[in-house]
């Protein structure tokens, strides 16, 4: 009976340590921004963009942490914007 009276609490306080946050679909904006894609990576520059940016010319490295925040632009070999997400 003890036993499963502390393997019930070990489990209790395991659940309290888990918190799940929902990742937002949509967290940095970007599917408001697709309209860039094709445009000069310059078309950045003249926009309020609200947190954390990170451009990726070709080939660039990037770490692997997810940020949801984040918005990420992706530029092709002609420094075009080829693609953009959150990450």
């Amino acid at each position: 009976m003890r036993r499963r009276i502390m393997a019930g609490l070990a489990g209790l306080m395991l659940a309290g340590c888990m918190q799940e946050t929902p990742a937002l679909p949509d967290a940095c904006g970007a599917g408001a921004l697709q309209m860039l894609r094709g445009q000069p990576g310059e078309a950045l520059d003249g926009m309020a963009l609200e947190g954390p940016v990170r451009v990726l010319p070709p080939g660039a490295m990037m770490t692997m942490d997810h940020r949801p925040e984040r918005l990420n632009v992706e530029l092709d070999a002609a420094g075009r914007i080829a693609r953009l997400w959150c990450g």
